[in-house]
């Protein structure tokens, strides 16, 4: 294993901890002040300023061996390779003097798709945050560790957008060529795990795996699902359902032998969580070892407060997968029976679930409609914004969203997987006046859709929209599961069904000329 960070362009530093355990990196946060040990044993920190992603911060570096593959735009904003030279050298100077924490491990449960990865944080707690999110390399694999890809992390390096050629002080820069990842300016923990995922979805297509934003779990039958869907749609809580195995809640590749987990750990909301409603998760909040950021701790107790958002919607709780009780700890499932696909519909105009033929999935994939969450990025309002991200999750796919769409085509025929689309949002109209539908009656529709319970009641076609809606649901109410005879106006809630069909041709239109017509056809 090579120890030096010499060849990564670090010279001069102060001391450098390699590989430390979560233990000695506790006390590490704790003697540098990092952040405090709260009630029994989770670690709180705060992170400043920046408490969730910044999108528009974000550049890949136009060099020649990516550049005519990347998915250029407003989701990948070019850096010249000059800028990026000049970024760096500045980002090294700052790191001199200074001490290091270094992380040694892997992304991608299986083998054959495997990347290594060193991350090197200036802050302790990253390290441990590190070390949650991703795969550890038993003492075997670290003995004789090289790294793939480098990502370099000072929060404390803000970038001068005159002589970077940055949009402000914060930066996420990605280098194909030199597989390398820079990062300053924010201390949230969420741009580190979201630009490795953004390499492997440059990676792993040209593999055939399809690389995707969702989670994943596994019934005692050995049937796994899949759950697509942006940050606020319920892709965590759902996932985590004490009757299935987890393997994983948030990046995943579906290969040629089934699927499997990117990560090592779980990255959670928890701005109200209960126990009531998300046990599995509520436990993890109360472990040795997550890292609770902007989580609200009392001085004295040291007892948290999951109800207080004083800094942010967006607390988040980062924790090895091995802390949730029903993990399937090598992260591996086989070619998942069911695709569900979750929206966070702010309009309150679609069904709680409708049926999708893989025309229909692979529409909705595309364009990836849900909702922006408050505080998930920055620059998010208070109240949610209705909005399409393609493959439900745009800001992290390098490569056309074409790509990603005709493998999910592809094997979606192959596996014959059945498909269906779960509104988490809202019923009986739109935010203000409707009410969110229970995250009770949202397990309930999921449930039914991976026991197969729906397959025996009849469907029907939703008059406005066309999609395939049943006519009942175990354990839901039947009027809930047609939105049209929710609203006290039915000529308002016809406007409004009308008015969002046209924002999702709006938001196909960009993509049609790359995906086979029949996509086309099979959406609004």
């Amino acid at each position: 294993m090579m120890r030096s960070l010499e060849a990564h362009g670090l010279v001069n530093t102060g001391t450098v901890h390699h590989n430390l355990s979560t233990a000695a990196l506790y006390e590490a946060v704790v003697r540098r002040g990092e952040g405090q040990i709260a009630h029994l044993g989770p670690l709180v920190v705060r992170t400043g300023h920046h408490t969730g992603r910044s999108p528009s911060d974000k550049f890949i570096v136009r060099e020649p061996s990516s550049e005519g593959r990347i998915w250029w735009g407003a989701v990948n904003r070019p850096m010249e390779l000059a800028d990026y030279n000049r970024l760096r050298l500045r980002m090294l100077a700052y790191l001199q003097g200074k001490d290091l924490y270094v992380q040694d491990c892997f992304a991608g449960a299986d083998i054959d798709y495997r990347t290594s990865i060193r991350v090197i944080a200036q802050y302790a707690w990253h390290s441990i945050f590190a070390r949650n999110m991703f795969i550890s390399p038993n003492e075997q694999e670290l003995a004789t560790f090289e790294p793939e890809w480098v990502l370099l992390h000072a929060p404390g390096f803000h970038a001068s957008p005159d002589v970077d050629g940055t949009n402000s002080e914060v930066f996420i820069v990605v280098n194909f060529a030199e597989k390398a990842i820079l990062i300053g300016g924010t201390n949230y923990g969420g741009e580190i795990k979201k630009s490795i995922f953004t390499i492997l979805n440059y990676k792993l297509p040209s593999e055939r795996v399809l690389s995707m934003h969702c989670s994943a779990n596994l019934g005692r039958d050995g049937d796994s699902a899949i759950f697509f869907g942006l940050s606020g749609t319920g892709k965590t809580t759902l996932s985590a359902d004490p009757c299935r195995l987890l393997i994983g809640d948030d990046e995943h590749g579906w290969g040629i032998d089934g699927i499997f987990n990117f990560e090592g750990g779980c990255y959670a909301k928890v701005i109200r969580l209960s126990n009531e409603s998300e046990p599995e998760i509520y436990q993890c909040t109360r472990r040795f070892g997550t890292v609770l950021e902007n989580v609200m701790i009392d001085a004295r107790t040291r007892r948290l407060n999951l109800d207080d958002d004083s800094l942010t919607e967006n607390t988040r709780a980062a924790y090895p997968i091995g802390h949730v009780g029903s993990a399937k700890r090598d992260g591996l499932g086989p070619h998942p029976r069911h695709i569900v696909m979750l929206t966070c519909d702010a309009f309150g105009i679609m069904p709680p679930v409708a049926r999708l033929n893989p025309a229909e999935a692979v529409y909705h994939f595309v364009c990836g409609y849900t909702a922006k969450v408050a505080g998930t990025e920055r620059g998010t309002g208070s109240e949610p914004e209705a909005t399409f991200s393609t493959c439900f999750g745009a800001p992290f796919m390098a490569l056309h969203p074409s790509v990603y769409a005709n493998l999910l085509q592809s094997k979606i025929a192959e596996h014959r997987t059945e498909c269906w689309l779960v509104n988490t949002g809202w019923q009986g109209g739109p935010y203000g006046v409707g009410n969110r539908i229970s995250i009770e009656l949202t397990r309930a529709i999921v449930n039914a859709c991976l026991s197969g319970a729906l397959r025996d009641q009849p469907f029907e076609r939703h008059p406005i929209l066309g999609l395939e809606v049943p006519t009942g649901c175990p354990g839901v109410p039947a009027h809930l599961l047609r939105p049209q005879e929710s609203w006290p106006d039915p000529a308002a809630y016809t406007e409004a069904a009308k008015t969002l069909m046209g924002r999702f041709r709006g938001a196909f239109e960009p993509f049609a000329d790359r995906v086979p017509s029949a996509i086309a056809q099979a959406g609004f």
